[in-house]
């Protein structure tokens, strides 16, 4: 797995785009804010964390810094961070909504969906939480996968297999054992924000990270063991057979081939995994309901 870890930094593309560079600007300093809060929460590092928001309005020069800086950000062990992490930035630099505000909407074309999932998009897109970047919703309980454009149109959507085991969290160092070593009871899709982007396994596999240090990822269906009856489960009309996997999330391989791909192609997203055992606020620090 560390091996791994270092042959994919190897692999990172210098991202060139004005939008791939302000998506990355973004996230970036909101890392660095971050650090700087966790690291006294003292008015200090809170005028510190102001600073590098400032940042943002200064143009990325050259792309190849912003590459070193990503190369160094997916290498770090703390690359991942939590909604919770992120909303806390956040909090300083957003107003509050005006009581005439006319809140945007996430558009579900026909597609079915839970009020869960409808009520979740419709605040991603009216709180601009994706930071205008592609986005994944995975709904858990009904055992779906939404894929929007960054301002809220629905690309896409499709069945999912999930975690055999229910659960919100993933064990600590998961990422680091093999799957012979992980019981039934951990193999949970543990709930929150990701940070996603396109990659490849160790068989050298497209799949999309969602979370690397926790091993968790998006992929095409594995049909490797037929008594699994992975395909049938995907096409069986209720979700009560969708909980099959080690904990990460298989697609069906049109849906991964033109939709994902196209959507993830150059550029970061969000992946939002439902809770099942807690509610979107516990998970979704900002969350609020759309009217």
């Amino acid at each position: 797995m560390v091996a791994d870890r270092e042959k994919h930094a190897d692999s990172v593309r210098i991202i060139t785009s004005h939008r791939q560079r302000k998506n990355l600007a973004v996230f970036l300093a909101h890392i660095a804010m971050h650090k700087a809060l966790r690291s006294s929460g003292s008015p200090a590092a809170i005028i510190t964390a102001g600073i590098l928001l400032g940042l943002l309005a200064v143009p990325f020069t050259s792309h190849q810094v912003v590459a070193a800086d990503i190369a160094a950000l997916l290498t770090s062990p703390d690359r991942s961070l939590s909604f919770y992490e992120m909303a806390a930035s956040r909090l300083l630099t957003t107003t509050p909504r005006a009581a005439s505000h006319y809140p945007k909407r996430a558009n579900f074309e026909r597609e079915q969906k839970s009020q869960s999932a409808e009520r979740l998009a419709h605040w991603i897109v009216d709180f601009g939480d994706n930071q205008g970047m592609p986005f994944l919703i995975v709904d858990k309980p009904d055992a779906k996968v939404f894929a929007f454009h960054p301002d809220g149109r629905l690309w896409g959507a499709a069945p999912a297999l999930l975690g055999m085991a229910r659960g919100d969290d993933s064990m600590p160092g998961i990422g680091d054992r093999s799957l012979s070593e992980i019981p039934p009871e951990d193999r949970t899709t543990p709930a929150g924000r990701f940070v996603a982007y396109l990659g490849q396994n160790f068989h050298g596999k497209d799949i999309l990270w969602v979370d690397y240090d926790g091993a968790l990822s998006l992929h095409r269906v594995v049909t490797s063991n037929p008594k699994e009856r992975r395909l049938e489960r995907l096409a069986t009309p209720t979700p009560l057979d969708n909980r099959i996997s080690w904990g990460c999330i298989n697609v069906p391989v049109q849906f991964f081939n033109e939709v994902v791909i196209p959507a993830f192609k150059g550029t970061y997203g969000v992946v939002y995994v439902l809770p099942e055992t807690r509610s979107n606020r516990e998970i979704f620090a900002s969350y609020y309901v759309v009217q």
